[in-house]
């Protein structure tokens, strides 16, 4: 049973920066959500906030799952992993000195998902053939679109319901960029995922993307109920789609 998620007036920052601005946003559950935006703006701030890696100083943020909520602001982030809430983290932050396969066996280490092991493992290197022909090479000896499959997987590892994606375009070629977003889709589909996707690639990220928002400077510029809804957005096209 996939989970949803909701975020109502979230205020962050570093210090006296105030980063986040009254984040108010919803990701239901079994659909996949963008948060679009340009670098600076805010997004992998509100990446944190969502795992408790950087806590709010207001707003709520509800986590509901096979039906029962629960309140993340305030909780740790292993408490918020244990939930069911994986991460694939910018730049892909692997153990580059450790092989495909101990950085996937990493990932299970939630208490729920160690049953789960061989049966997620195999899913993963049936998703990812090429990680199963380098499972014993070193992670960091590969290249940046085969460390992202492996970054996914790891997270897959975890058994989650919910998963957050922090900018997984960045440093792929344009060729690679599409065929990780088609992957990101097709985990949610297989697995009943939801998603939490932040990336400023807008043309790829609106191809799978149900709904999705803008944010600049720290605020919700503007919410698309749907993936056209968004390629209608004058600001989007303008701006950031070069129409």
């Amino acid at each position: 049973m996939a989970s949803s998620l909701t975020l109502t007036g979230i205020e962050a920052g570093y210090g006296a920066v105030r980063v986040l601005h009254g984040i108010s946003l919803a990701v239901p559950s079994g659909q996949t959500v963008a948060l679009l935006g340009t670098n600076g703006n805010g997004k992998s701030t509100l990446m944190k906030c969502i795992l408790g890696i950087l806590r709010p100083t207001a707003g709520s943020i509800l986590f509901s799952h096979e039906g029962t909520s629960h309140e993340l602001a305030g909780l740790s982030t292993e408490a918020i992993v244990n939930l069911g809430i994986a991460f694939v983290p910018e730049g892909r932050r692997l153990f580059p000195k450790l092989t495909v396969l101990e950085n996937l066996l990493l990932g299970a280490f939630r208490s729920t998902a160690r049953p789960h092991i061989a049966r997620n493992l195999a899913f993963c290197l049936d998703t990812f053939p090429r990680l199963a022909e380098r499972r014993k090479q070193l992670a960091g000896s590969m290249s940046g679109g085969e460390q992202q499959m492996l970054a996914l997987a790891r997270a897959l590892m975890s058994n989650p319901s919910l998963l957050l994606i922090d900018e997984p375009s960045v440093g792929l070629a344009p060729l690679l960029v599409r065929s990780t977003i088609d992957a990101i889709a097709r985990l949610k589909a297989d697995l009943d995922l939801t998603v939490l996707m932040a990336e400023q690639n807008f043309v790829q990220a609106i191809r799978i993307a149900d709904r999705g928002y803008l944010i600049a400077h720290g605020e919700i510029v503007f919410e698309g109920a749907s993936a056209a809804a968004l390629n209608d957005n004058e600001q989007i096209r303008k701006f950031y789609l070069g129409l």
